[in-house]
């Protein structure tokens, strides 16, 4: 008899814990989170990004744990806001801001035109995305991935696409940090040796007056021609000037280093806590992270094809390896380009070079991000004609040219 009713009873207990509820899906997203878990600590592989984000991944998919991003009430909820209330990203840039020296980009103004060829990558692949049975709004934020910079990418798909946000976040921060070994093969495939042993002249120094100024600037311009860009592009001028005016140390110091890492911290853990089984595991993020990795592809070869002309246009004088340091990660990109430099010739050093496409690509894909935001986002609704008519004429165009 005691037995009998003992029965119910352990097997309510278990209907309220978590094992009761577990599927298969949550079990892979686990152990994924795990196994990243374990190359960040073990590799020390951006460990201040991954180990929060896979552990928010972690806690998202823990049945009744109230700790997935749309577990209202939950802590990660209330984190989360952060992403769908503009706080993180820009925040983030406000510490990269703080951190970046945008002389190199002042010493050559051509650097620029790779930031902006780069861009064609990102609309190239919108198209193709749209191909593949994506919205017009999720191509866009699919299409940004390939300029590799997290927080701009997150800023753009809570906007346009918030169901896909977890899949763009992570691929754009993976691309990011693999930035160095997947452009080694694409510029050693697209350019010569001799095009690679290109000793760069030295860049001219930028003074105080005109490094004071541009963040100033830059944030009138950027601002007045890309509204929508401004949460980006003002936090990150704001951070420079920080920088640059030098009678706010204790600001500056505070935005490069605690601030830019706390919010890092809370960035990812908001992701990861987006990363449930259920908007996971899907085939769409399969597509969608083979369409970053093409965006990124794109972006580099465009970067490197445009740094071919300015070598053709200068008489041999511009290294086109630079061309591929314009996506929007720096400084991995121009550091990358640098140990390929002194690959092809021990005295090249093209750090410096490369990091003025590396600013101007941040500089670019913050103004595309706006630049789509205004197009397609709230309070608007496309179609609208324009853009969006152009890129449905485009998609409709290559399928019937193309056996898909």
């Amino acid at each position: 008899m005691y037995v009998a009713d003992l029965v119910p009873a352990l097997e309510r207990l278990l209907s309220l814990t978590g094992f009761s509820a577990l599927t298969l899906g949550n079990a892979v997203m686990i152990m994924a989170a795990l196994a990243v878990m374990h190359v960040a600590f073990h590799r020390e592989v951006e460990p201040l990004l991954l180990i929060p984000l896979c552990f928010g991944c972690l806690l998202a998919n823990l049945p009744f744990t109230m700790m997935g991003s749309a577990d209202e009430g939950g802590i990660l909820y209330f984190f989360y806001e952060g992403i769908r209330h503009e706080i993180w990203p820009p925040l983030i840039f406000l510490g990269l801001g703080a951190l970046m020296d945008f002389g190199p980009l002042l010493a050559n103004p051509s650097a620029f035109l790779l930031g902006a060829v780069a861009q064609v990558g990102v609309f190239v692949t919108m198209v193709l995305a749209s191909m593949s049975g994506f919205t017009l709004r999720e191509s866009a934020a699919i299409g940004l991935i390939g300029m590799g910079d997290g927080p701009a990418a997150v800023f753009l798909s809570n906007k346009l696409s918030p169901d896909i946000l977890g899949p763009v976040a992570l691929t754009a921060y993976a691309l990011a940090m693999l930035a160095p070994d997947i452009q080694q093969l694409i510029v050693n495939a697209i350019t010569t040796d001799n095009e690679r042993k290109i000793k760069m002249e030295p860049l001219k120094p930028v003074s105080q007056g005109a490094r004071v100024a541009f963040p100033v600037v830059a944030t009138v311009i950027c601002a007045l021609a890309v509204p929508s860009a401004t949460p980006l592009i003002g936090m990150l001028m704001l951070g420079n000037l920080m920088r640059e005016r030098g009678l706010t140390q204790r600001l500056s110091e505070f935005t490069e280093t605690h601030l830019i890492n706390t919010v890092t911290i809370l960035l990812a853990l908001s992701i990861g806590a987006s990363m449930t089984a259920e908007t996971f595991l899907r085939f769409d993020t399969v597509k969608i992270m083979a369409l970053g990795m093409f965006s990124f592809v794109a972006a580099t070869v465009f970067g490197v094809l445009m740094g071919k002309f300015l070598n053709l246009i200068t008489g041999g004088k511009v290294n086109p390896l630079i061309g591929s340091a314009a996506i929007s990660t720096p400084p991995v990109p121009a550091r990358g380009i640098q140990q390929i430099g002194k690959e092809a010739s021990p005295s090249n050093n093209l750090l410096l070079s490369a990091m003025g496409p590396n600013l101007a690509g941040l500089i670019g894909t913050s103004a595309t991000a706006g630049i789509l935001l205004a197009i397609m986002g709230p309070p608007f609704e496309y179609p609208r004609g324009g853009v969006e008519a152009a890129i449905q004429i485009a998609t409709e165009l290559l399928r019937s040219l193309l056996p898909v």
